[in-house]
């Protein structure tokens, strides 16, 4: 019973989806190539969001808010364990939150969106290409850009922290931005690696304290890299956050 209402649920928040997109990417297009008004297009990119979330019946509690940056430009760190993980962080981190994503995505309306929407695609298997995305990003955030990066490069199945991949922490010390460690927990339980169900679950969302990189270069990389991924394991070790530590942010 609770698998069919969760497939529904996936079929209607699919759809939904869909139509949406079809309905308001044109609108935001127009907001960010010929208006330039990134605000309107990111408003609109929230709406879709929080539409899908909430017919998947995907709720969160957040804690930490107040390591969110109040101005400039930060890099969020976080851990990746399922494709939910992703809209949550959107929709709680940053109302204009820049991605680095992989390139070979092969959706090319959505390509089109991130493109406009300043998200920078990158070449895991090309390290020229790849590099040259990590000078892209760092000049975005000079230009107080924000952004999501998964440094495990890949979903954990296990919800075990994997090895982080050093690209964002080098965008991050290019530009001299903070990073922000970030632990979100029971994605898993809501969408696991290789499956198209989407159970309802409520997800938790901490925020660490931001880690500077002011004064640092790029031979830090790996002292820093250290020090990132063990902030988000810390965050991950307090475990789901409790419905009375930030009831306000439960949503969905």
């Amino acid at each position: 019973m609770l698998t069919a209402v969760a497939a529904a649920r996936t079929v209607a928040a699919s759809v939904l989806t869909l139509l949406y997109v079809a309905c308001a990417a044109p609108v935001g297009l127009f907001f960010g190539a010929v208006l330039r008004w990134k605000t309107g297009m990111f408003a609109i990119g929230h709406g879709g969001v929080r539409l899908a979330l909430a017919t998947s019946g995907i709720r969160y509690r957040v804690t930490g808010r107040e390591h969110l940056p109040t101005q400039g430009a930060v890099v969020f760190c976080a851990n990746h364990e399922s494709n939910v993980d992703p809209p949550v962080l959107f929709t709680v981190l940053h109302p204009r939150l820049h991605v680095l994503y992989k390139a070979e995505l092969r959706f090319p309306l959505v390509r089109t969106i991130f493109d406009v929407g300043g998200f920078v695609p990158i070449e895991r298997g090309n390290r020229d290409r790849a590099m040259a995305s990590i000078s892209r990003g760092a000049q975005a955030l000079r230009s107080g850009s924000s952004f999501l990066i998964f440094p495990e490069g890949t979903r954990s199945r296990t919800g075990e922290l994997l090895a982080f991949k050093k690209g964002g922490i080098i965008m991050a010390i290019e530009a001299q931005v903070p990073l922000v460690p970030v632990a979100i927990l029971g994605g898993r339980d809501a969408m696991g690696k290789g499956s198209a169900l989407i159970r309802p679950a409520t997800l938790s969302v901490r925020i660490g304290a931001p880690i500077p990189t002011a004064g640092l270069t790029i031979d830090d990389r790996e002292a820093v890299s250290r020090r990132v991924r063990a902030a988000v394991q810390a965050l991950l070790s307090e475990g789901p956050v409790q419905e009375e530590a930030d009831p306000q942010r439960l949503t969905g």
